[in-house]
């Protein structure tokens, strides 16, 4: 089939689509639409699954619950949903028969001129991928082109599916800005994006990926095939490793951005400026003023990077500067990613719930000079030493919550010995509450009670939505002056 494929080729062809989730429901109804027979395999039977099953079944598709492992007879292609790892029994059947497994990403990538009958070029992706930084990232690129008069949505797995986008005869974009997961790229061999840029590499997700080698692989497919500019992050060298090993269209430039002064070929930041020596006639002698530092919120470190790798894809495309500071004046930050809740006496209270791994915390006390810090959570297997040793200096105290605290104390007993700790055992739900109680009281006017976990939160809640909630609905209280009565 190419890389690229049509309504026509996937009528009558039998396609299993592997889970019931958002992306997995997209794909079965777009199948379905085309003409295939297609059959969604979930493990679940909730009442939820059943629900979900029910609906799909009105629409022409088959759904079988409780049973992810067997090959449906008759199957000629799985398309998967992103989370599914490459050795489940399901796949290794597919394999045996020599069945071809598609990511959601990568049908909706062969389908990308679908909706206009093969008529019209399809609209070109300009691709991010990272262990942190992604989805703030493609907001603000996708803030900047729209600032160009481009219809330019944020998709993928931001939330809204792709294929959902591509297919979308209506309003069909000029350009895409596509958060990809290493989930996602690992089951999309074909992408070719425009543009691609990967903001950081840390260890994640190697139980799904089995090693960090193969995590970065995964992460590197997004600069396969490039056609105009691979961005890499100019202070984490193993994603410039990754553009030397692409293999990228004739004329596919390598393009850095810094926190520092940028070289050629690089955008970075001069007194206070954000600057593009990348996109300018002469760039060994010439810099492009793209927006200031205060033009990006919250001006913290690592956002300033987010926004850098943005313009760095915008301009690839083309994008006057004028965007590039006009996207970033109109972005604001989704909730629970380093959001000011509020002052109370002289302290700021910041939400970082979204910070669930040890790098993305990292960056987040790298914000801030003196802290309360409010940490804790299911550590997913990771140590904390390096993360406090790099930090020490910054804390004024810690309060320690959830399953895996215990690590964390070790790691503050050990390197930032001085450092007073209050350890809560309790896991109700007036926790998040007594937390705050407690940071506030270590707290001095000046410093900042940053709840930055560096943990998954599903020991104590549903999501990391809900725990940013539970902290900003306890500093509410504590403003309006009712935390006195936490137990």
């Amino acid at each position: 089939m190419g890389d690229t494929a049509t309504a026509a080729d996937l009528a009558g062809r039998h396609v299993t689509v592997a889970g019931l989730g958002v992306s997995g429901r997209s794909a079965a109804l777009a199948l379905a639409r085309m003409g295939a027979g297609v059959t969604v395999v979930d493990g679940g039977d909730s009442d939820t699954h059943r629900e979900h099953a029910e609906r799909l079944r009105k629409e022409g598709v088959t759904a079988r619950l409780g049973d992810a492992e067997t090959l449906p007879e008759g199957t000629d292609l799985i398309v998967t949903s992103p989370g599914w790892k490459p050795e489940s029994p399901l796949f290794r059947a597919a394999r045996a028969a020599d069945v071809p497994v598609w990511g959601d990403v990568e049908l909706a990538w062969r389908l990308r001129g679908a909706a206009s009958g093969g008529t019209g070029a399809p609209a070109p992706w300009l691709a991010v991928t990272g262990t942190n930084g992604k989805t703030t990232t493609v907001q603000m690129l996708s803030a900047i082109l729209r600032a160009a008069g481009l219809r330019a949505p944020a998709v993928g797995n931001i939330g809204t599916p792709l294929i959902d986008v591509v297919l979308d005869e209506q309003k069909p974009p000029d350009v895409l800005a596509v958060e990809l997961s290493s989930y996602q790229l690992h089951w999309a061999p074909s992408l070719r994006a425009h543009s691609g840029a990967v903001l950081n590499l840390a260890p994640d997700h190697l139980d799904w990926h089995g090693s960090m080698e193969a995590y970065a692989a995964d992460k590197g497919r997004i600069y396969e095939g490039n056609q105009v500019a691979c961005v890499y992050n100019c202070a984490d060298p193993a994603t410039e490793r990754l553009v030397r090993e692409a293999d990228v269209e004739e004329g596919c430039r390598a393009i850095g951005f810094t926190l520092g002064t940028p070289g050629p070929s690089e955008l970075g930041v001069v007194d206070g400026i954000l600057v593009d020596r990348a996109f300018v006639e002469d760039r060994r002698r010439q810099a492009q003023e793209l927006a200031e530092v205060g033009d990006v919120t919250p001006a913290a470190p690592h956002n300033i990077a987010n926004a850098l790798a943005a313009a760095a894809l915008a301009r690839a495309y083309g994008v006057p500067p004028s965007a590039v500071r006009d996207g970033l004046r109109a972005f604001s930050p989704d909730a629970h990613r380093i959001a000011h809740v509020a002052d109370v006496g002289g302290v700021a209270y910041v939400n970082d719930s979204k910070a669930t791994n040890t790098h993305a915390t990292q960056a987040s006390l790298a914000a801030y000079e003196s802290i309360v810090w409010i940490a804790g959570g299911l550590a997913k297997g990771a140590t904390f030493d390096e993360l406090v040793r790099t930090s020490a200096s910054r804390l004024r105290g810690a309060v320690l919550i959830g399953a895996d605290r215990a690590l964390m104390a070790e790691a503050l007993a050990r390197h930032a010995p001085d450092v007073p700790v209050v350890d809560l055992a309790r896991t109700d739900t007036g926790a998040m509450a007594a937390a705050v109680h407690e940071a506030s009281r270590l707290a001095r006017p000046g410093d900042t009670v940053l709840m930055a976990p560096a943990c998954a939160s599903m020991d104590m809640f549903v999501n990391y939505n809900a725990r940013g909630d539970a902290f900003a609905e306890a500093v509410r209280e504590l403003a309006a002056g009712r935390a006195d009565n936490v137990e």
